[in-house]
C-alpha cells in the first residue's frame, strides 16, 4: 500500500489467480488496505483483458512478465483504449521482467513501470521500484520494501558488501518450515541480532541501493 502510494481513489484490475500470493497480497489485500477498489477478472486472458480495463477503468493492474508481453502484442490494436484508460502504473512482479520489456511497457502505457521482488515466505513483496520521482531502473528490482533485505556469503552465514546471496528478515518474513528442520537448517541464520532467510536468488546492490 505504501510503496505504491494507494489512496481511495485507485482501482486494481486483477488478472492474477487468488490462490496465487501476488494476487491475494499485493492486488487485493493492498487495495483493500488502502480502502481502495479491486476489478477482479475470471483469469487472466489477453483477448478480453482490454475490453476489461474499458470496463473497469482501473489506474493500475499488476501481472507476471508473461502476461505483460502477451498484452503487449495485442496492445497496438487497442490503442484507443490504453489512450482513454489513463494507469497511474502498472507492476510486474513473480519473475523478472526483461529491461527492454519494462521499457516498452512504459512507452505503450505512458505511465511509469513498477518492477517488485517477492515471494511467498516474504509476504509477497522485498523490493521494489519506487514511484516518481525516483527512478525505475530497468534491470533492477528496486530499493527495499518491506522487510530488511541484505547480501549474504552463499556458503557463510555472515553479511557481505558484495555479490552473493539475497537475504531477507524481519516480522513479515515467515519463522520456519512445518515439519521440515532441514530446510530451516539450511535457510535460516543469525547475524548482527537478526535471524536472517536464504532466498537463493544471488545479487548485489548498486550505489544507489537498488538491487539487481
Amino acid at each position: 500500500k505504501d510503496t505504491l502510494a494507494l489512496t481511495p481513489e485507485d482501482r486494481c484490475l486483477n488478472v492474477m489467480p487468488l490462490f496465487h500470493i501476488h494476487g491475494l497480497s499485493a492486488a487485493v489485500t493492498a487495495s483493500l488496505a488502502a480502502g481502495a477498489s479491486i476489478w477482479c477478472s475470471p483469469g487472466f486472458d489477453a483477448l478480453r483483458f482490454f475490453g476489461w480495463m474499458r470496463s473497469s477503468q482501473p489506474t493500475w493492474y499488476t501481472a507476471v512478465p508473461t502476461m505483460h508481453q502477451a498484452l503487449l502484442t495485442r496492445a497496438g490494436r487497442n490503442s484507443d483504449v490504453i489512450e482513454e484508460v489513463k494507469l497511474r502504473f502498472l507492476r510486474s512482479s513473480s519473475a523478472s521482467l526483461p529491461a527492454q520489456v519494462m521499457n516498452e511497457l512504459a512507452d505503450t502505457y505512458k505511465a511509469p513501470v513498477i518492477e517488485a521482488y517477492g515471494m511467498t515466505e516474504a509476504a509477497h513483496q522485498m523490493a521494489s521500484n519506487p514511484l516518481p520521482p525516483q527512478p525505475q531502473k530497468p534491470g533492477s528490482v528496486g530499493i527495499e520494501a518491506g522487510p530488511q533485505v541484505r547480501i549474504a556469503h552463499e556458503t557463510e552465514n555472515r553479511l557481505i558488501d558484495d555479490v552473493g546471496e539475497v537475504v531477507i528478515s524481519g516480522p513479515n518474513v515467515t519463522p520456519g518450515y512445518e515439519s521440515n528442520e532441514d530446510a530451516n537448517k539450511s535457510s535460516f541464520f543469525e547475524a548482527q541480532g537478526r535471524r536472517w532467510l536464504r532466498t537463493g536468488d544471488k545479487g548485489q546492490f548498486d550505489s544507489d541501493g537498488y538491487l539487481q
